[in-house]
């Protein structure tokens, strides 16, 4: 019987534990996504043989674009990408498998960055907005839209 006890009481210290990481990263989302500048946006990044869909929040920075995982603690972007080595060399619908990997509705965004190719999945209108920060680089800084 005390042996059973004790596999109840790890069970639920577990579960605890679970449920608070599981409000931790809520809480997370909910404060980064409550500054302006910040969409939702996934990521797919030529990183070894397989290429996976990465559920993320972006946000505009002055002179980059950072990238915060959805299912992370950290309080640091995942990726960051300067503004004046970014280019867009492609946009268009998701499709196929893409559908059921990224938020409904969204469209792929391809991108050089530093002579990586990397893809974004956002909404339209947050691409209207990535589109507009890029654009509004300050002089010399050469970015490209497709």
């Amino acid at each position: 019987m005390h042996e059973f006890l004790l596999s109840l009481e790890i069970a639920g210290a577990c579960a605890v534990l679970l449920l608070l990481v599981l409000v931790a990263v809520v809480l997370r989302r909910r404060r980064l996504t409550s500054r302006l500048g910040t969409f939702d946006c996934s990521i797919r990044q030529p990183r070894g043989s397989r290429r996976r869909w990465a559920l993320g929040v972006a946000r505009y920075e002055t002179d980059r674009l950072d990238w915060y995982r959805t299912f992370s603690l950290s309080p640091r972007p995942s990726c960051t990408y300067a503004r004046r080595a970014l280019g867009v060399t492609l946009f268009r619908e998701a499709e196929g498998s893409e559908l059921i990997a990224v938020q409904p509705g969204a469209m792929v965004v391809e991108c050089r960055h530093e002579g990586v190719e990397i893809e974004l999945a956002m909404s339209h209108d947050a691409y209207t907005g990535f589109a507009s920060w890029l654009e509004s680089a300050p002089p010399g800084q050469g970015v490209n839209i497709a």
